[in-house]
């Protein structure tokens, strides 16, 4: 865990990649009362960012099938939140996506990303590797999934939540 100041503040970010235009039905479910939604890439278009922020503020980065330049999807995105900084970029900018080239790229506690649809939650030391897997259509025998990012008192853990297959 991350060796933070207490804060007594609570977070609950829900992370989201890999849609690719498909937002399915129980995303609304397991994504019900975050404060923020992070979309690691490979969104498929402005209605996906639309029906996430019904639920909650929508931060979104641009993904390799992504149209380049897109207004509402960044680079990368780089936050503290409750003490804690996050990074989340696609991946496919480091080539093949791992923990440890993530961790060598990235300096932040927690790294999001997506471009493998494998859905990963690894710890190094005090540092958080997280990939919500992909949320959209079903693709390389994978199970659909988001992940639920939770910040209490400077320290993040995260849950891999499974959706209909």
């Amino acid at each position: 865990m991350n060796a933070r100041p207490a804060t007594g503040s609570r977070h609950t970010i829900g992370l989201v990649a890999d849609t690719h235009g498909l937002l399915r039905a129980d995303v609304f479910t397991a994504l019900a009362g975050v404060d923020l939604i992070l979309h690691a890439g490979d969104v498929g278009g402005d209605d996906i960012l639309d029906e996430l922020g019904a639920i909650a503020p929508v931060s979104a980065v641009c993904g390799n099938t992504d149209p380049a330049g897109h207004p509402r999807l960044a680079g990368s995105i780089d936050r503290t939140v409750g003490g804690v900084t996050i990074h989340v970029s696609h991946g496919h900018e480091i080539g093949s996506p791992t923990p440890e080239k993530l961790l060598a790229a990235y300096p932040a506690d927690v790294i999001v990303y997506g471009h493998t649809h494998k859905a990963l939650i690894a710890w190094h030391g005090p540092r958080l590797v997280i990939n919500p897997g992909a949320a959209g259509p079903r693709r390389f025998h994978l199970l659909p999934s988001v992940a639920l990012l939770r910040i209490y008192d400077g320290r993040a853990d995260a849950e891999l939540v499974s959706l209909e297959g």
